[in-house]
């Protein structure tokens, strides 16, 4: 067995060995069991997930179909043409994928090769440098400033000392985890690079604003989408990216040809179909996201920040992010904890119901009430 191991690791591509595993939010129903709580008490706001889930026609969409013995349509021809009036843009430009996690790993592998260099902005979303590592390229990190916003003068020196190594550069907008957007000058500045920029625009409607009607202005914009937030269909797995036409022609090649199913493509069209109900829900969420900023700015333990996505980020004060997350946990309310370099001592808040809200309110006053008395 031991020779057997030592075969397996000369096998192994060593960066693959030594690599770190991103870690995923663990189901619900999976902690549920392992706090002894049943499933219907477990308030979940640690993945940005839609609290409203998709539109009722969805259900009604995924019942009628009746192809799902039959491969899915590689092109995805009906879909691409019926987001085009919810984009304002051509559907040559547009290319789904299996959550817009597929569309991330494409573009990477379109576009780097050993060695060559990925900007990253940290804190953000994780499976950007994951996905970076898997195509053995050097991921340069370039922190974000106090308040989150990207150090545009410090990424332009990052990307001319990386020279022809320099291939991409991923900004989240608005950003995962603090729920700040990039500004109009800073995204012109950036695209005067000579890099691809992704722009990664996942709680774009939350936000209120997109920059895809840029992309066919700019020959190195790449904007990210996703129906796993405003349409609720995270567990269908379905996001897309919008491309200028010279790189959509490239990634076509490469794109596996039946990565987006059937069912996924029948939730999306009738998600297109119901916008009406969608908008209205994102209009609860924001609403009950401002509501929600305003309760936890007045618990002098936390330090709430403002955002344009479906979640807010807090800095804890008083006490350990660890054990505020642990303490959460046990009354069944799930939050995501963080402890890496510019979010120490962080936990980010789903914004879910307004009941739910209020659960998390009144836990947190009990939890700070005991470091109180605990003090005192």
């Amino acid at each position: 067995m031991a020779d057997d191991g030592m075969e397996l690791q000369r096998l192994l591509r060593p960066d693959i060995a030594t690599m770190e595993e991103y870690t995923p939010i663990v189901p619900y129903e999976v902690l549920a069991r392992r706090l002894g709580i049943p499933e219907e008490r477990i308030i979940k706001l640690d993945a940005n997930e839609n609290p409203y889930g998709p539109a009722p026609q969805v259900y009604e969409a995924l019942a009628a179909c009746k192809r799902y013995n039959i491969y899915p349509d590689p092109g995805q021809t009906l879909l691409r043409e019926a987001i085009e009036p919810y984009l304002g843009i051509a559907k040559e430009h547009v290319i789904f994928g299996n959550g817009s996690d597929e569309i991330i790993d494409l573009i990477m592998r379109l576009f780097l090769t050993p060695g060559d260099a990925v900007i990253n902005l940290p804190p953000t979303f994780g499976m950007y440098s994951y996905n970076a590592s898997l195509c053995a390229a050097s991921v340069v990190s370039v922190p974000r400033r106090s308040d989150f916003s990207p150090d545009v003068e410090a990424i332009e020196r990052t990307v001319h000392a990386a020279g022809e190594r320099a291939k991409l550069l991923i900004v989240n907008s608005p950003n995962n985890p603090d729920g700040s957007s990039i500004t109009d000058l800073d995204l012109e500045r950036l695209l005067r690079l000579p890099v691809i920029v992704v722009l990664d625009e996942a709680y774009a409607e939350f936000a209120g604003r997109s920059f895809v009607s840029w992309v066919p202005q700019h020959w190195n914009l790449v904007v990210l989408r996703t129906f796993s937030k405003w349409a609720g269909l995270g567990g269908l797995r379905i996001g897309y990216g919008v491309f200028p036409l010279p790189i959509a022609t490239e990634l076509w090649k490469i794109k596996p040809p039946y990565s987006v199913n059937v069912a996924a493509q029948e939730a999306a069209l009738a998600s297109l179909r119901n916008r009406d109900y969608l908008s209205a829900n994102i209009e609860r969420i924001i609403r009950e996201r401002e509501r929600l900023l305003g309760l936890l700015q007045q618990f002098s333990g936390l330090k709430a920040y403002p955002s344009q996505a479906n979640f807010i980020l807090c800095r804890v004060l008083r006490g350990e992010s660890r054990n505020l997350k642990d303490y959460l946990a046990g009354q069944g309310i799930l939050v995501r904890y963080y402890d890496k370099p510019g979010l120490q001592d962080c936990i980010r808040i789903s914004v879910g119901k307004p009941e739910h809200s209020d659960a998390l309110v009144s836990a947190l006053s009990m939890y700070f009430a005991g470091l109180e008395s605990v003090s005192v």
